[in-house]
């Protein structure tokens, strides 16, 4: 690449980002405002906000690279994420999210759950997973970025890492959520032109939309052993049934980030920033239009480079990466756009991963210093040289960059389902039942929580075989990778958390419901009598 190019290229970028985080820094007068942004945000930035946070690298490099192996099956998730990530999630959760945090004064996730249910230990608790587990999927969206830098730029992957961690603690550090959403609704609108162009490239690539499809069902004599052996059936067709891949696809990727997307802290933060429900309505043709773009795309490109490859390789994609599906999508840009998309398309990658990790990192900060520091009573750090919440901003980039060292390479993908399965097993029952349901019990919402976050990440530990052998507890405790064999072992935790976070919801909240509306009576006689 030509820096005399690029470097002005990134400066005017920065530049123009920098000027919408200093103008949120300076609409940032408030809490209220680091934090839900004086719930006053305009529709359409608060869609392409919500969908430049939902669609990160993780999307676009890391589920792009897997889509090439797994084929077009990986479309089904783009549906869910338009139909759950969008219109529930906008036009049905949204609301009553928006209508409940304003009633409780509520202005974080955790806060929303613990106010609505009075426990001070659901706050604190779900802070504390956000903490320690949301890093994770942080790292990730850093490590996609940085791969794309590595590959494309011929930059350090560690000096990638670093300089990408430094701009996004500065944006948060000073403007809070409006100075994310107002860069996230610039970056969105940079992704979505190059995600636009690189998809129609792709299909002008390989002969268009029918003789594309045509070449890719034709490489299905091509699909390598030890693919067959798994249950792949070639990339125009979906696994099959009941074997390794088809559990794989369907309820680690499909369902776990299809689901997950409802109980997003980051996405759900989004709904308490507009000022009422017709605002939510207005965001959701936005809001899907942006999805399909960029989820729909990924997941064609990534299948359609193996035709491409094919083509002028003689290898699957897969092989031309060197066996890492995270740096698929970095390869075939390198390979078959023009040198003038590259400048683009470095800028969209840059936007997914500021404006991805910017949200994550400002709700990490949130959790720390809103849900578990101020809850805990401690209202100050460090003599008052800093907030609790831009501590928790340095704290998190920190667990996020050095993660992103320590995770092992094609690991985006699988890293994305883990963080949104344990999202939906333990906060989906609560929150649903918060919003629906008036028999629901402080009680049942604690031990449902308790018990998807324990079982979920029981099953990555003990059951799951990528997780479980990656992390070696089963190994060190009881000689053997993982407890169960197969299926047990392809099935991902939600599938079996969730059923039984939502039952024990049920249960308990049936049991209790009569004693704290008891409870509730005892004190409001006491009240009255006071």
């Amino acid at each position: 690449m030509n820096l005399s190019v690029l470097i002005p290229l990134c400066l005017a970028y920065i530049a123009v980002m920098s000027l919408l985080a200093y103008y949120g820094y300076k609409k940032t007068t408030s809490e209220a405002d680091y934090l839900v942004g004086g719930r006053n945000i305009n529709p359409i930035v608060m869609a392409l906000s919500y969908g430049a946070t939902f669609i990160s690298t993780s999307a676009m490099v890391g589920f792009g690279g897997v889509a090439s192996i797994y084929g077009l099956s990986l479309l089904w998730l783009a549906f869910l994420n338009i139909v759950l990530g969008i219109f529930v999630a906008f036009a049905v959760f949204g609301k009553k999210i928006r209508r409940l945090s304003l009633k409780l004064d509520a202005t974080t996730f955790p806060s929303l759950l613990g106010k609505h249910y009075d426990s001070k230990f659901i706050t604190v608790f779900s802070g504390i997973v956000i903490f320690i587990f949301m890093p994770a999927y942080t790292s990730i969206v850093l490590i996609g970025g940085g791969r794309f830098l590595q590959e494309t730029l011929s930059l350090n992957f560690n000096a990638a890492l670093l300089i990408l961690a430094v701009i996004i603690a500065l944006y948060v550090i000073g403007g809070g959520i409006k100075a994310v959403m107002y860069t996230d609704a610039f970056a969105a609108v940079i992704m979505l032109i190059g995600m636009a162009i690189f998809l129609f490239a792709s299909y002008q690539a390989v002969g268009g939309i029918v003789d594309g499809h045509h070449a890719l069902a034709s490489l299905k004599s091509m699909v390598p052993d030890s693919l067959a052996s798994q249950g792949h059936q070639g990339w125009t067709s979906m696994p099959e049934l009941g074997s390794p891949m088809w559990w794989t696809l369907v309820s680690t990727i499909i369902m776990g980030v299809g689901i997950g997307v409802l109980a997003q802290p980051q996405l759900a933060m989004r709904c308490m920033t507009v000022n009422n429900d017709r605002a939510l309505y207005r965001s959701v043709l936005v809001g899907g239009i942006f999805i399909f773009f960029m989820t729909g795309a990924a997941y064609m490109i990534g299948p359609l480079s193996n035709v491409y490859f094919m083509e002028t390789a003689g290898e699957l994609s897969i092989s031309v990466a060197g066996g890492n599906p995270d740096l698929v999508i970095p390869k075939f840009i390198n390979t078959l756009m023009p040198g003038w998309f590259i400048y683009v398309f470095t800028l969209t990658l840059l936007s997914a991963t500021i404006s991805t990790v910017s949200s994550l990192i400002h709700v990490q900060a949130s959790a720390f210093g809103e849900d578990i520091l101020k809850t805990l009573g401690v209202r100050s750090v460090l003599g008052n040289v800093i907030s609790p919440a831009r501590l928790g901003v340095i704290v998190g980039v920190l667990l996020s960059v050095i993660l992103a060292y320590l995770l092992p390479g094609g690991v985006i993908a699988q890293a994305t389902a883990f963080w949104f399965g344990i999202c939906a097993a333990g906060f989906l029952p609560a929150l649903v039942g918060a919003f629906y349901w008036k028999k629901a019990s402080r009680a049942g919402a604690v031990y449902s929580i308790i018990t998807g976050f324990g079982v979920s990440m029981f099953g990555f530990l003990f059951l799951h075989e990528k997780q479980s052998v990656a992390f070696g507890l089963s190994e060190a405790l009881f000689g053997k990778g993982y407890l169960l064999a197969y299926p047990w072992t392809h099935v991902d935790p939600l599938f079996y958390a969730l059923p039984l976070s939502t039952l024990v919801f049920i249960t308990v909240s049936l049991f209790t419901s009569h004693r704290q509306v008891e409870q509730e009576d005892v004190q409001t006689k006491r009240i009255h009598v006071r």
